[in-house]
C-alpha cells in the first residue's frame, strides 16, 4: 500500500502547540508528524493536541499535507484515546513509536481494523509509519515491514535507538551506519519506503547535507524533519535529478520497445538494460510523478 503524497520530507509538530502547528502550514513539508507523543508534556497538553488536530484536519488546513500523528507508546495509557479521537478523514495514518517487533505492528493494525468497522471505514483505510528506535526494532526491522499490509514506511529513531545500545554517536555517524544500512535493506525487501533519521543539530546544515548524501546512497528515500530549514537540503537530495527523470524515462521507453520485438534486454549506450534496471526506473518516475502533483495542488 502507498499514499498519494511524496515522502521526502516528514516534519515533527507538537500539536499542542499553535503557534508551530500555524509555521508548519506555511513550509512545502511533504508529511506533517504531528507529535502526540514526546515533545507533547505535561500530560494534560495531550489533549489539547488531540483537540488541535482534529479542529486542523476538520478544517481542512492540513489540505496538501500528507497528515500522520505519531500516537503514545502502547504502555503509555493514551494510545486508545489518540487512536479513537484521530481515525477521521483527512488523517493519512499513524506514526507508531517504540516497535520492538512485528507483534507491536500486528497489535496495531487489529486496533485499527475494530475501529475502522465500528466507524464504518474501508478496512485498511488509516495506514501505519513504525518507528525504528530500539536495537530489537532494528533487529527486526524487516518482521516489522511484513507485519500488516497497511505499514508503508518505517523510520529510523537513532537518539532512541542509540540510549537503548549504549552507544555513542559522532561527527562521522559511524555508530548508526549498520543500523541505516539494515533499516533500508529491511524496508527495500518488503517494497516499503525507509526513513532516515532526524538531524539533531538543526542549525549545522553542513553537516545535515552530509548526512543525507549518506542516507541516499544506503537507499532512503527520505528523512524525518525537526526545522523548516532543513526542508530545501531534504527536498533538493530526495528528488530525482532531471537526469536520473530522464535516463528512466529511456530505460522504461526502450525496454516496451524490446518487449513488443520478444527480447528480453534492452540496450542504451551501448549498456544492457533489464527488468531490475527498468523497475528502479520505474519507481523514480513514481516519486517524481508524486512530487509534481504536489506542486500542481
Amino acid at each position: 500500500m502507498s499514499i498519494n503524497h511524496p515522502m521526502r520530507s516528514l516534519m515533527f509538530v507538537p500539536a499542542h502547540n499553535n503557534k508551530l502547528l500555524e509555521s508548519a502550514l506555511k513550509t512545502d513539508a511533504d508529511i506533517l508528524l504531528l507529535d502526540l507523543e514526546d515533545s507533547v508534556q505535561p500530560k494534560q497538553n495531550k489533549e489539547i493536541a488531540r483537540k488541535n488536530i482534529k479542529e486542523y484536519v476538520m478544517d481542512g488546513r492540513f489540505a496538501g499535507f500528507g497528515v500522520f500523528p505519531r500516537v503514545n507508546d502502547r504502555e503509555s495509557g493514551e494510545l486508545l484515546k489518540d487512536v479513537l479521537e484521530l481515525s477521521i478523514n483527512g488523517v493519512d495514518g499513524f506514526v507508531y513509536p517504540k516497535a520492538y517487533t512485528g507483534e507491536d505492528i500486528y497489535f496495531f493494525d487489529k486496533l485499527l481494523e475494530a475501529i475502522e468497522y465500528e466507524k464504518g471505514y474501508e478496512i485498511g483505510k488509516f495506514k501505519i509509519i513504525p518507528l525504528i528506535e530500539t536495537a530489537s526494532a532494528v533487529l527486526h526491522a524487516e518482521e516489522i515491514c511484513k507485519a500488516s499490509n497497511r505499514v508503508i514506511a518505517i523510520a529510523f529513531g537513532n537518539e532512541d535507538y542509540l540510549t537503548d545500545l549504549q552507544g555513542i554517536n559522532d561527527e562521522t555517524a559511524s555508530t548508526i551506519f549498520t543500523a541505516r544500512s539494515l533499516i533500508a535493506m529491511a524496508a527495500r525487501s518488503q517494497n516499503v519506503v525507509p526513513i532516515d533519521t532526524v538531524h539533531i543539530n538543526v542549525h549545522d546544515l553542513e553537516d545535515l547535507e552530509k548526512n543525507i548524501r549518506i542516507a541516499r546512497k544506503l537507499g532512503f528515500e527520505g528523512m524525518m524533519i525537526l526545522h523548516p530549514k532543513e526542508l530545501e537540503l531534504a527536498h533538493k537530495y530526495y528528488t530525482p535529478t532531471d537526469e536520473e527523470v530522464e535516463s528512466a524515462v529511456k530505460m522504461v521507453e526502450a525496454f516496451a520497445e524490446t518487449e513488443q520485438k520478444g527480447a528480453g534486454v534492452a540496450i542504451i549506450n551501448g549498456k544492457f538494460v533489464g527488468p531490475p534496471l527498468v523497475k528502479n526506473a520505474e519507481k523514480i518516475l513514481e516519486r517524481f510523478n508524486k512530487i509534481n502533483m504536489k506542486k500542481i495542488n
